[in-house]
């Protein structure tokens, strides 16, 4: 009956008022076995609701009374102690560490073993809310042994359990390298691995996410699951109807392409940038974010690199990115990406402006509404591409829209490119971009003061002062003391 009543949120607060965990604490010891599992079930839903109920079923006692138990019980009893010890363990570090204190790790280790599959799937449920707080709780589960029959469990035929062992190796793997270290030694990677094509997508998307949390540490991990042979299988993923296992396929590729330019270059090969740029045109949102990451690390490491991207047409899905995203810290990702790509050569550079980027950019950067890191992002993506930049009409519109602090690079590239390019100077005339530079007021002795001399230079005199009558004036008088 209590255990029927806890199934409902509305009876929480009655059935806490009331007493109810003494209560089910001495049915936990009744003669009974059905009282005895029933009695366990409530005491799991009631902690599963919030964690002042998870930490009363602490301070009742209760725990070292169920581990006890679930050593010496049937199936069905250890699949609803080890739910409770779920429950308890998932709210808080602090509550997970009253579980591993009252010897609970080695009983739900010898689960693993048992021979029903659910009462495996209720202890990796266990281990796995246990493991993913803190790097001092994952080292505990290993070291009770956990992480070599977690293995074991993604072999058994059973979906659900294959499911949530590979969710514990990976809530084992992410806190850091050593523990990664552990996952690998026993023999994880390569079967998760041959199962990245299993037609579950929960599985799938679990199997992505612990491969991710290896790769994500170190060369030497990275390296050890490309081994693995997971090119091109896992460019598939990306394709995938469910938006998890296309979002967890591209984080396991940006994981493993960030490190060096040979494994970047290796993604490259199989294919990876071509079919992660898809995949982001496929979707919206938070999914499109790992492999918006990933096109900015592959471009960072080298020219060649940023120009796979520029070929396999990354640049105008980075825009459009920029430019429909509502999130910010989206927007900031493609910003960044963006700034990586460009920032190599002028070839570079002209990719990124011909797509009309760089005013989104600085209306990103100037907008009130825009976050700081957005703001940060796009203040560096435009520096980066400026000071590359020779592609003159993407630059001019900011000569009458960038605030003091950008004019200043797009003023010095006018002053490295109109020197050598009779043309450019043309247009820069007709277009009116040699007058406005004259109305800048710089000043004396400034950086951007010998940018505007350099342009000036550039000209016949005449020329400039029509446009600034005070130079007018210093030419006749000039002209005058020239004058015998």
């Amino acid at each position: 009956m209590v255990a029927e009543l806890a199934t409902r949120p509305q009876n929480i607060e009655t059935l806490q008022n009331a007493g109810v965990m003494s209560l089910l604490r001495t049915l936990l010891l009744d003669v009974v076995p059905t009282i005895q599992q029933t009695a366990a079930l409530a005491l799991g839903r009631l902690a599963n609701y919030n964690d002042d109920l998870a930490e009363a079923v602490v301070k009742c006692d209760i725990l070292p009374q169920l581990v006890y138990s679930l050593a010496e019980q049937n199936r069905f009893y250890k699949k609803a102690a080890a739910f409770v010890l779920r429950a308890v363990g998932k709210h808080s570090p602090q509550l997970a560490q009253a579980i591993v204190d009252c010897g609970a790790l080695d009983t739900l280790v010898i689960c693993l073993e048992d021979f029903d599959p659910g009462v495996k799937e209720a202890a990796a449920w266990a281990l796995r809310y246990i493991a993913r707080h803190n790097a001092e709780l994952s080292q505990a589960v290993v070291d009770a042994g956990a992480v070599p029959l977690l293995v074991l469990c993604i072999q058994e035929p059973e979906i659900a359990l294959k499911r949530i062992a590979a969710s514990a190796l990976s809530d084992i793997a992410k806190h850091s390298p050593e523990l990664a270290q552990t996952v690998v030694d026993a023999g994880a990677v390569a079967h998760l691995a041959q199962m990245i094509l299993n037609p579950d997508a929960k599985l799938k998307h679990q199997i992505l996410s612990a491969l991710s949390q290896v790769s994500k540490h170190s060369v030497d991990l990275a390296e050890m699951v490309v081994e693995a042979e997971i090119f091109p299988v896992v460019l598939t993923c990306l394709k995938d109807k469910d938006e998890y296992v296309k979002k967890n396929a591209s984080t396991l590729i940006r994981e493993i392409a960030k490190h060096t330019p040979e494994l970047s270059q290796l993604v490259v090969n199989a294919g990876g940038v071509a079919a992660v740029i898809d995949c982001i045109g496929s979707c919206k949102g938070n999914t499109r974010l790992p492999g918006i990451m990933m096109l900015g690390y592959v471009a960072a490491h080298s020219e060649n690199l940023a120009m796979a991207v520029i070929i396999s047409k990354g640049v105008p899905q980075l825009s459009v990115c920029l430019s429909e995203e509502p999130e910010d810290h989206i927007k900031a990702a493609a910003a960044w990406a963006l700034g990586q790509i460009g920032r190599h050569t002028p070839e570079h550079a002209r990719a990124v402006a011909v797509t009309n980027t760089l005013p989104v950019l600085l209306s990103l950067y100037m907008s009130t509404e825009s976050s700081e890191d957005l703001q940060v992002k796009s203040k560096k993506a435009i520096k980066n591409i400026l000071q590359k930049c020779t592609y003159l009409p993407a630059l001019e519109p900011f000569l009458y829209d960038a605030p003091p602090n950008i004019l200043k690079h797009v003023v010095g590239q006018f002053s490295k490119v109109l020197p050598h390019d009779s043309k450019a100077r043309r247009l820069f005339v007709t277009s009116g971009g040699l007058k406005k530079v004259q109305e800048i007021k710089a000043e004396p002795g400034s950086l951007l003061q010998e940018y505007i001399n350099s342009i000036n230079s550039c000209y016949p005199e005449e020329i400039v002062s029509k446009f600034f009558p005070k130079l007018q004036v210093c030419a006749l008088f000039r002209k005058f003391m020239r004058t015998p």
